[in-house]
């Protein structure tokens, strides 16, 4: 028995079949274009060049797996936030509108004037923001009533998949969550909010927990992608929650560290912490994938896309010594970072600001350049700033109520010796490397196991597949020299934030 994990994200979508024991066996992947929408900052997908590549990545995954060993259970992971509107047959009535589309900023100013950020987190654990899905369905209903009025369905991608592969829609509860249309206490859809905004909760799909059987693959479908009959679909999560059970995060305390374009942390607790200090520092609180425990975000947009910037634009020498030495350029550029904490100080907005500021206007400030720092200072400099906001957002967060002591890393940057010893020197915990590569395939392919009875749980599914590789300890010397530049990285944005916004 194999199981199938697919993760839908906003350029791509993977899949993957895992044996019981997590080898991998198949995958599958397959790209799709971001578009333009009609307007500056309207940024959509086509569903059916998503749909699309969703069946064909299944469909090669499932290929390259072959018939020895076949898949039993499949489970989703997604982005979050976008939806796409379908009619009672199916049909796709308009592209999906993703998470950074800036069209729906009226939309938020509503909610923000009927019920106030503070009521909405209280319900939601969603700090009021245009990028939820609430504010996209009310978009489509004031400036699109062609659409709205046919809609039968507003779905997620995670659930869109299981009611194209099983004709029922479902969505899982950390998911339901990103739409700031869920209650998190009674793990529900909102009357409050539905009220409010005079939706009415038919038009969203079915909320269940994570790792909940849905239905089984329809004979069509199972016939299209080549999989056996029966095959069970079940509820998936939210991409990063589902990428903190991958990586094994299943207790208090404890995050997984995605380090890829964005860098994000996701811890998991036992409890909604609904603070104050969580909201103003815009911190949402949501279902985990695992039963019982919750979650979070905290995020840098530019994180490892700001060594990609000084590859593509100052980086030829190292591109050269990698094309001849066959090593990865970003092992040469990381092997020829300065050793401990850079004299020059870099501000990483490069791109809009993740938490704790979501400042759209701010800018990346580099600091402290003389004639004598080199090329080498640059580089650590730029390790040196992502990782400096990531500890930010670790203190922000324990003044927040969610305290961390442990990270699993996860991601590109998880492969690098250097920047793992660096994290845990900065963020001053021990930070761990893991046998895991597809996270987010891999905790939804947890999920559909133990709702199958593969495994007897989660907790013994992790306890099988995820594997410490190494943990890297803070060096108490080199952690107290990056405290203190650390705290005058910590006086960068509130000194320079004014005069950002009018660079």
């Amino acid at each position: 028995m194999s199981l199938m994990g697919v993760d839908i994200g906003t350029t791509g979508c993977k899949a993957i079949v895992f044996r019981m024991d997590g080898e991998v066996i198949g995958q599958g992947y397959r790209e799709y274009p971001l578009l333009q929408g009609q307007n500056p900052g309207w940024m959509e997908l086509n569903p059916q060049a998503v749909w699309n590549g969703v069946q064909s990545a299944i469909q090669e995954a499932v290929a390259r797996a072959g018939n020895g060993d076949p898949v039993t259970a499949i489970s989703f992971s997604s982005q979050g936030e976008a939806c796409t509107p379908i009619d009672d047959r199916g049909n796709f009535l308009g592209n999906s509108i993703v998470t950074f589309d800036n069209r729906t900023i009226e939309q938020a100013a509503f909610f923000e004037n009927k019920l106030g950020a503070e009521r909405i987190f209280q319900i939601t654990g969603m700090p009021l923001h245009p990028m939820h899905t609430i504010n996209k369905i009310l978009w489509w209903r004031e400036n699109r009533p062609e659409v709205f009025g046919k809609a039968s369905k507003f779905l997620c991608w995670a659930d869109m998949a299981i009611y194209k592969l099983g004709g029922r829609a479902a969505i899982d509860y950390s998911l339901a969550g990103r739409t700031m249309a869920f209650d998190v206490h009674e793990e529900r859809w909102s009357d409050k909010i539905l009220g409010v905004a005079g939706i009415e909760e038919s038009l969203f799909p079915e909320a269940l927990p994570s790792g909940t059987v849905v239905a089984p693959i329809t004979h069509e479908m199972a016939e299209s992608l080549g999989l056996p009959e029966k095959v069970m679909l079940v509820t998936g999560a939210h991409d990063q929650p589902a990428g903190a059970l991958g990586a094994g995060v299943i207790e208090s305390g404890v995050a997984m560290d995605a380090t890829g374009t964005v860098e994000c942390i996701t811890p998991a607790f036992d409890h909604l912490v609904l603070t104050d200090d969580m909201r103003r520092n815009s911190y949402c609180c949501y279902h985990h994938a695992y039963p019982g425990l919750y979650c979070t975000l905290s995020f840098n947009f530019t994180g490892g896309s700001l060594l990609r910037w000084y590859r593509d634009n100052f980086g030829r020498t190292e591109i050269e010594e990698a094309q001849i030495s066959g090593l990865d350029v970003y092992d040469v550029l990381l092997g020829k970072a300065s050793s401990g904490p850079s004299p020059i100080l870099v501000l990483p907005h490069f791109t809009i600001t993740g938490t704790p500021w979501f400042d759209p206007q701010s800018k990346g400030a580099i600091l402290g350049l003389t004639l004598g720092h080199t090329h080498n200072d640059l580089v650590k400099a730029l390790l040196d700033g992502v990782t400096y906001e990531m500890r930010l957002n670790l203190d922000y967060l324990e003044k927040s109520g969610v305290a961390i002591h442990h990270l699993r890393a996860i991601g590109g940057g998880a492969k690098s010796r250097v920047w793992m010893q660096l994290k845990a020197d900065i963020f001053n915990r021990p930070v761990s490397s893991l046998n895991v590569s597809e996270a987010a395939c891999l905790g939804v392919a947890m999920l559909a196991g133990a709702a199958t009875n593969i495994y007897h749980d989660l907790k013994e599914a992790v306890s099988h597949l995820v594997k410490i590789k190494e943990t890297y300890e803070p060096q108490p010397e080199l952690a107290a020299r990056y405290a203190e530049r650390y705290s005058l990285y910590c006086e960068m944005y509130p000194l320079l934030r004014d005069f950002l916004h009018k660079c």
